[in-house]
C-alpha cells in the first residue's frame, strides 16, 4: 500500500499528532490477535475516518479470528480490508468483515476457503467434541460471510460441501464474481494536510 501526502505549501513544517494506522495482518495467533486489538483501539483516537487492514497470511488459529472480527464490529470507525499477496483458511473469512464497498484485493493475490478446524486432539469423546465445535464455528463463520457478500446463508457451506470439503483456492476475478472483494486494486493512502483561514 503507497502512502500519498499532500501537504499545503503554506506549511513549512508539519508534526501529526498521531500518525494513521495501518494494520498488518500475517498470522492468526494469540500474539497477534492481542497487537491487532490494540492497533484498533489507538485507531479510534487518530482522527482517521477508515482503518485499513492489510492481509497477507496462510491463515491460523480459528479463536484468535474470532477475536479480531469483535474488533472490528466494536469500531467506531469503519474498516477497509486489504489483501496482498494471499488470504487464506482465516485470512480469507477476516477478508469479508470489510465495510462493504471497502474490500480491495490485488489482481495477482490468491483466496482459500475450507473447512473451519480447531485442531481436534486427544481421547474420543475429546475429538467428538472438538468436531462438533468446529462445525458449530464453521455454521456460524461462513453463514456471517455469506451475510458480508449479500449471498443467501448457505453460499459458502454449499460451495465447500460441492468441492467435497476440499481446499477451494479463488483468484481475483473469481473473488470478484462471487461479492467477495469490491474492488481488484490496492489503493493508495493519502494524507491531505492543509490550512485554511476563516473571517468572521
Amino acid at each position: 500500500m503507497n502512502i500519498i501526502k499532500d501537504i499545503s505549501k503554506r506549511l513549512e513544517k508539519v508534526e501529526l499528532r498521531y500518525n494513521p494506522v495501518i494494520i498488518r495482518v500475517n498470522k492468526f495467533d494469540e500474539e497477534s490477535a492481542e497487537k491487532f486489538s490494540n492497533q484498533m483501539s489507538a485507531a479510534q483516537s487518530t482522527g482517521q475516518t477508515m482503518i485499513p487492514v492489510v492481509i497477507d497470511s496462510y491463515g491460523g488459529q480459528v479463536y484468535s479470528l474470532m477475536s479480531m472480527i469483535a474488533n472490528i464490529k466494536a469500531s467506531h470507525i469503519p474498516v477497509a480490508t486489504i489483501v496482498e499477496g494471499k488470504a487464506m483458511s482465516c485470512g480469507a473469512l477476516l477478508f469479508s468483515y470489510g465495510a462493504s464497498g471497502y474490500r480491495f484485493m490485488d489482481k495477482h493475490a490468491t483466496i482459500m476457503i475450507h473447512d473451519v478446524s480447531s485442531g481436534a486432539r486427544g481421547k474420543i469423546e475429546e475429538i467428538k467434541a472438538d468436531a462438533k465445535e468446529g462445525d458449530r464455528l464453521n455454521q456460524k463463520l461462513y453463514r456471517e460471510m455469506a451475510a458480508n457478500c449479500g449471498k443467501e446463508p448457505e453460499f459458502f457451506l454449499q460451495q465447500i460441501h460441492d468441492r467435497s470439503h476440499a481446499d477451494w483456492y479463488l483468484d481475483a476475478d473469481e473473488a470478484h464474481n462471487i461479492g467477495l472483494t469490491n474492488h481488484l486494486r490496492v489503493p493508495d493512502l493519502k494524507i491531505k494536510i492543509d490550512v485554511s483561514y476563516s473571517f468572521g
